[in-house]
């Protein structure tokens, strides 16, 4: 074997040392990651450190620009080439390389991103400072709230929590950033505003009380119905708890937030604009325009955008509810979230910056939006999850004053007021189904019952459902009196003795729209097109195609029985029939059926599509005598 010294042994390797300059040092060994103290956090860095670092990388070139900005190692995150460039870096060559050394600067400190492997999105990393969060109370208390709520009951798989719906929408949240960050420098989103979205993508459901939308859309207008609690709300009122119990402040700060800059950014992505109250607590002297965030400057309004999109309703809370929930649930989920991460920019319409894309996507969209709408018809909106969310909303309602919660300062509160108290309300998950169902408190006897008529699958009798039209349609302050005025519409045709009461229905009032009520939401999107990616346009409807939908909004009404014997289902159908006849809605599915004698007394029940096997005319005389012999039976 060949030796490369005289005495036998192989020649020592030369020090790589940035130091040392030997002429043969290549690019990619001056390159590496030397801190000014071993196992020191670069965050911690001086400014004299950062430059004995840029020394120790060969750049002791750029040291008199950091010093003159004085850049310490908890700006170097927020770097980019643009910045430099103000900082009077030249060439480009040098930014460039001075920005591959910050990366891998960073990707070595000693806290690194931790990897979660989700069913959905794979193995995803999320930032240190989202772990902390993720490892407090306040958010594990998501893994004991279902995703889905009572739907649990009807498909066996909707098993999934709060807990992986909001680590999926913090990753997402970060996804959608950095595309546009990296598509678009002039944009100017650093590290904070990257950091501040992830978290409020993490966050954004932490005030979801038990069975998710049950507790805000069933439960607490019947508890408190004056209150108009709204889950968002208490998710920031949560999140300062969290911030607060933890004593998340200082590490914070130490991954570069500014507060309560941030604190407030991230608050009103989750909720929207802060009150006046929260408003007052904030410096705003420099943000005294019309814009109502705090948070961040109109410049970067198109952040608002991302976590809960109250102008088009396309965010990151979507995609991955969309993705998470069809996997669950068994449904086929038709919209891929990566294509319009690979089309998202922001182009300025008028004075403001807006996430827009391609033209060629506003299909896809539609299509987005339809996905929704069959997710809340198969699944959502299912007849018998209603129910059962019905009927443990009706047992929580009579637990309410007698079931007790400790909050702060040994206070007790009751299910509905544990909102009040977020020490209170971080106890409050589904569990309280199980403990209520195990009490031996007498008091909780008629809650105990219903549970107990769920777990025995003795559910509430569905009757029927009826759609009314666009000017008939039943209103807010109408719902109450809705039992009342059924069980007042007695059939004409009546031959039972069975008398129904208010109390024997249930009235569900369901809105099915496209996530923008009465809107076509696309009316509120933006696209650009291949040629002129800085001009945003807009796609009318008609420009997309003939097959769309002329309404995006309709209201559903259901009718449920609390009586299961026979004779008193019978006769709530016919009740049922009676009453839409008289409210002018439309003709149940199964009316004929149900109530041939009663059904079609009106013209515009009668279905008059043309038979294959019978002569237009013949058919229409047929029902003529159908509908005149049904008449008289009510000729006295």
């Amino acid at each position: 074997m060949k030796m490369n010294s005289t005495n036998g042994t192989k020649r020592a390797r030369h020090d790589s040392s940035p130091q040392r300059d030997d002429g043969y040092q290549t690019p990619e060994k001056r390159v590496r990651v030397c801190s000014p103290a071993s196992g020191a956090d670069y965050r911690e860095w001086s400014t004299e450190d950062v430059c004995l670092f840029l020394a120790g990388q060969g750049l002791g070139e750029l040291q008199a620009a950091f010093r003159e900005n004085k850049i310490r190692g908890r700006i170097l995150e927020d770097l980019t080439e643009s910045r430099l460039k103000e900082m009077q870096i030249e060439p480009l060559g040098l930014r460039l390389e001075l920005l591959r050394c910050l990366r891998i600067l960073c990707q070595s400190s000693p806290e690194i991103k931790k990897v979660f492997n989700d069913p959905i999105h794979g193995h995803i990393e999320l930032h240190p400072l989202l772990v902390r969060i993720i490892d407090t109370p306040q958010f594990q208390r998501l893994r004991y709230i279902k995703q889905l709520g009572g739907s649990y009951y009807v498909f066996p798989g909707a098993c999934h929590n709060r807990f992986e719906h909001s680590i999926g929408v913090g990753y997402l949240a970060g996804c959608l950033v950095r595309s546009l960050h990296e598509r678009q420098p002039e944009l100017q989103i650093n590290k904070r505003d990257m950091l501040c979205v992830q978290i409020a993508g993490l966050c954004h459901d932490l005030g979801h009380g038990p069975f998710s939308h049950m507790f805000d859309g069933r439960f607490m207008p019947l508890a408190c119905p004056k209150r108009n609690f709204k889950h968002e709300t208490a998710s920031v009122k949560m999140f300062d708890h969290l911030i607060e119990s933890n004593n998340l402040e200082g590490i914070m700060t130490k991954y570069g937030l500014c507060l309560p800059e941030d604190l407030i950014f991230i608050k009103e992505q989750i909720a929207g604009p802060l009150s006046s109250e929260e408003e007052q607590q904030f410096d705003s002297s420099q943000n005294n325009s019309s814009w109502p965030y705090r948070g961040r400057t109109e410049e970067k309004c198109f952040l608002y955008e991302i976590v809960a999109n109250k102008r088009n309703g396309i965010d990151v809370d979507k995609w991955d509810y969309f993705a998470r929930d069809c996997h669950h649930l068994g449904i086929q989920n038709n919209f891929d979230y990566n294509r319009f991460l690979k089309f998202a920019r922001v182009c300025a319409v008028g004075n403001k910056k807006h996430i827009c894309t391609r033209d060629k996507e506003v299909g896809n969209l539609y299509d987005m939006f339809h996905t929704r709408n069959c997710l809340h018809r198969r699944a959502y909106q299912h007849k018998v999850g209603n129910i059962i969310e019905t009927m443990i909303t009706d047992a929580f309602l009579k637990a309410d004053s007698h079931f007790k919660i400790e909050g702060s300062g040994g206070k007790f509160y009751t299910i509905s007021g544990s909102v009040d108290d977020m020490e209170a309300y971080t106890k409050l998950t589904d569990n309280i189904l199980q403990q209520i169902l195990y009490s031996c408190d007498p008091k909780l006897s008629e809650s105990r019952d219903i549970l107990r008529k769920v777990e025995l699958r003795q559910l509430y009798k569905y009757v029927g459902q009826t759609h009314p039209t666009s000017s008939n349609r039943i209103k807010p302050d109408e719902y109450d009196s809705l039992p009342g005025d059924l069980a007042n519409s007695i059939p004409q045709t009546s031959i039972s003795d069975v008398k129904l009461n208010p109390e024997d229905f249930v009235v569900d009032v369901i809105h099915m729209d496209y996530g923008m009520k009465e809107q076509n939401p696309i009316n509120n999107v933006r696209f650009y097109c291949k040629s002129d990616p800085l001009q945003a346009i807009k796609i009318r409807k008609d420009q997309v195609s003939q097959l769309l939908p002329e309404k995006f909004a309709e209201q559903i009404i259901r009718v449920y029985c609390k009586l299961a014997d026979q004779k008193s289902l019978e006769a709530a159908k016919r009740y049922f029939i009676q009453w839409c006849m008289n409210r002018d809605f439309s003709k149940p599915q199964d009316g004929d059926v149900i109530a041939p004698d009663m059904t079609p007394l009106k013209a515009s029940w009668v279905n008059d599509d043309d038979d294959d096997e019978e002569d237009g005319h013949e058919l229409q005389q047929r029902r003529a005598d159908a509908m005149k012999s049904r008449t008289k039976l009510f000729v006295k």
